[in-house]
């Protein structure tokens, strides 16, 4: 059965996250239905992450196997005919090799959080950004985020549901940068690492938003992750500002077409 990649985009709002699930809306599930229409049986797709409800995508990557040969191309636009009016867009596909695994083979997720802060309550942006109301100080955030990078273990950061097997992660980047936007004062959070646990890039932006608020002291970051206690851990930030921007691997199937 030949195998597709591919390179998706979501609105995370209206979804109880990617993941398939009985009663509730998911991407994943939309995607499956969609596929449905182009091969009448069950489908079961696999992602490069499992994001949660309200998280968007900007890049997310899967894979689905079909019967029939197709057109990358082709295909991308026959899920798309199928997945309106869904907030689901396929926005690129490629034929690839039958071991190739979304999950397996990716070598990094890179994340993006966006933060604003102004007065006035959100119009365009609300359920995209995380709004709050007075400025930030970017460089004692930058100051506390480099005490996380690297690696180390993360169980201060980690929910109490997580499924991983170990707290143990390296993160390899985590940059804040300030950008005076039409909306207000926008602070974007670029993430990047080959793994991440569960709530992990939400409890960092939470915890780093005190820090830059003045309630925390930078340092107060590298006591909490060495404590290894996710009671210790700053607020856990809401999901709307939070999206999938891409995913990493060693031979890109997107770039290779």
């Amino acid at each position: 059965m030949p195998r597709y990649a591919l390179k998706i985009e979501y609105d995370g709002a209206p979804f109880a996250g990617w993941q398939r699930q009985k009663d509730q809306p998911s991407v994943q599930g939309a995607i499956e239905a969609a596929l449905a229409k182009l091969e009448p049986r069950a489908h079961t797709i696999a992602a490069a992450g499992r994001t949660d409800a309200g998280v968007h995508g900007l890049a997310q990557v899967a894979h689905c196997d079909l019967e029939r040969g197709w057109q990358a191309f082709r295909l991308s636009e026959a899920l798309n005919y199928h997945l309106k009016p869904a907030p689901v867009a396929i926005v690129d596909c490629a034929i690839v090799e039958g071991d190739w695994h979304a999950r397996f083979s990716a070598v990094e997720r890179r994340y993006l959080f966006r933060l604003v802060a102004r007065r006035a309550s959100m119009t365009h942006l609300r359920g995209r950004v995380w709004h709050v109301q007075n400025p930030l100080d970017v460089a004692a955030m930058q100051a506390a985020a480099a005490h996380l990078v690297g690696l180390h273990d993360f169980t201060t950061f980690r929910s109490s549901i997580c499924q991983s097997a170990s707290p143990v992660k390296t993160l390899d980047r985590l940059d804040i940068s300030e950008h005076e936007t039409n909306a207000g004062v926008e602070y974007r959070f670029d993430v990047r690492a080959r793994s991440f646990l569960h709530n992990q890039v939400r409890s960092f932006v939470g915890t780093l938003e005190r820090v830059g608020a003045g309630s925390w002291d930078p340092d107060r970051v590298r006591v909490a992750l060495e404590a290894c206690e996710r009671s210790t851990c700053g607020p856990v930030s809401p999901p709307q500002g939070l999206y999938l921007a891409g995913v990493g691997y060693p031979n890109d199937p997107f770039e290779a077409k």
